[in-house]
């Protein structure tokens, strides 16, 4: 099926918050099927009732949605293969199983937890492998009936064959798993109910995906999977078998499989951070791929145009933050400035600001938001860039006091006051050479001059350009927040 136009699937558990690793997994998908004019299917694997929830459910379906991406098949879109939530198609998994069983590729097992546990112990103590031992394959009719007669619950386990299983992984080349690790395996439990292990392969044969892109971490499963399409494909269920696709792990800390668990997982962490969706999809595709050798900054186009899953590398990537913030940083100075400074929105007005709504002066936001554009990192940080302009008094940084007011900072101050007194305050160079020229007077190079000037009209020795704040600010205001300055410093 690896010839024909690709259909893939997206298919997460409605489990806690996305991360990031699943976000790399979907844009692969999305951007391969964009790529070939192929067909992306959202599928949610709703089947574990103890950990699924709708809330993670909606987390889902939004968080897609702010990243940009579009499904051709799913929830809330529908096609030709609904349901698109497991949870609703269990009758078509039973009817599966059951066409299994009638044809031999299928078979109860009544072995308990404990006679489990003992063989494969006594397996591990005589150094082989410790998987499933066939116990149930071949029991005779008499040895069903008697486990019956006892009640004894089953499940199902689907019959392996006794053979080397051989593929070409579309990013790792050819691999073989032997029969001896590749034991049968459940499919159904004691009480009826479907296992990952049916579902999933079930749901890609119905809906006829031709390529399965998924994490490395699922690579052992994937010999039970080509087994099961074969036995789907011999029953008429399916059509063929998809080519298989395993992405390399993102690697967090101490090299060490970045987990939902680590902090910087979290894709929620990232939205509310304020990273742009195109800063953090370009971020997150040059983990295991690259545009090109020289160019780490592109649009989701661009990089749409150019991407296949062959140009995958194997290897594990290691999630960057730094790299992940300096590309967003990027991609915020490509924004048109309107759409910057809407985009600023959220992070001007509560819970965030720290200014009263009725303080808020948008036309100081238009002036400085261009200003703004070229400084922040993500957009929460416009927060405490521009609270200066709408605040009645900065904010008190102590540490940023105490780095600029050394020496004699009063003089300093009495002298670039008299100087932006008399400066034109409708020009930030004029308000510069005033500061400059105060700091002449005083042995200073503009640097150490403007830092004093900057902790009393801001509050922060780091900011945005200091003389056109001063501008927009205005001189009534500048004027008197270093009168203010003086004062304390006297006090």
């Amino acid at each position: 099926m690896a010839n024909a136009t690709p259909r893939v699937r997206f298919c997460p558990s409605p489990t806690g918050n996305p991360h990031v690793g699943l976000v790399r997994t979907a844009l692969f998908n999305w951007a391969f099927a964009r790529h070939h004019g192929g067909t992306f299917v959202f599928r949610i694997e709703d089947t574990d009732a103890a950990r699924d929830s709708e809330e993670s459910y909606g987390q889902l379906l939004d968080s897609l949605r702010w990243l940009g991406f579009t499904w051709d098949e799913g929830p809330e879109v529908g096609g030709p293969h609904a349901p698109y939530r497991q949870s609703e198609r269990m009758d078509i998994y039973a009817d599966v199983a059951k066409k299994l069983i009638d044809g031999g590729y299928a078979y109860n097992c009544y072995c308990t937890t404990e006679e489990l546990d003992a063989r494969r112990a006594a397996a591990r103590a005589a150094g082989k492998p410790s998987g499933y031992d066939g116990h149930c394959r071949e029991l005779t009719t008499v040895q069903v009936e008697a486990y019956e007669g006892e009640h004894r619950p089953h499940i199902v386990r689907f019959r392996m064959p006794d053979e080397t299983i051989t593929f070409t992984d579309l990013v790792r080349g050819e691999l073989s798993f032997t029969p001896e690790n590749v034991p049968d395996f459940g499919i159904l439990r004691a009480n009826g109910a479907p296992l990952y292990t049916l579902v999933n392969p079930v749901d890609d044969a119905l809906m006829e995906i031709t390529h399965v892109l998924r994490g490395e971490d699922l690579l052992s499963s994937t010999p039970r999977q080509i087994a099961l399409y074969k036995a789907l494909v011999e029953l008429g269920v399916a059509k063929g078998i998809p080519a298989f696709g395993h992405l390399p792990y993102v690697m967090g800390e101490g090299n060490k499989k970045l987990s939902k668990r680590d902090p910087e997982a979290s894709l929620n962490l990232y939205r509310e951070r304020g990273f742009l969706p195109e800063g953090l999809l370009n971020y997150l595709s040059l983990l295991g791929w690259s545009f090109s050798k020289d160019q780490d900054i592109f649009t989701i186009e661009e990089m749409v145009a150019k991407f296949d899953i062959p140009d995958v590398n194997a290897n594990p990537a290691r999630f960057d933050l730094k790299k992940a913030e300096a590309i967003n940083a990027d991609h915020i100075r490509l924004l048109d400035p309107k759409a910057f400074a809407d985009a600023c929105a959220p992070w001007l007005r509560a819970p965030h600001a720290n200014w009263a709504p009725e303080d808020f002066d948008a036309a100081a936001w238009e002036r400085i938001a261009p200003h703004a554009q070229t400084r922040v990192t993500v957009l929460s940080d416009i927060t405490a860039n521009v609270d200066f302009l709408f605040l009645k008094e900065p904010v008190e940084d102590q540490a940023s006091w105490d780095k600029a007011m050394k020496g004699d900072p009063a003089a300093l101050l009495t002298t670039a006051r008299a100087h932006l007194e008399a400066a034109d305050w409708s020009d930030p160079e004029s308000l510069k050479q005033a500061v400059l020229t105060a700091g002449e007077a005083h042995g200073l190079k503009l640097g150490k001059a403007q830092a004093p000037v900057r902790v009393a009209v801001t509050g922060r020795t780091i900011g945005l350009p200091l003389f056109e704040s001063l501008e927009i600010l205005g001189k009534d205001r500048s004027l008197s927040r270093i009168d203010a300055t003086l004062a304390k410093l006297a006090a």
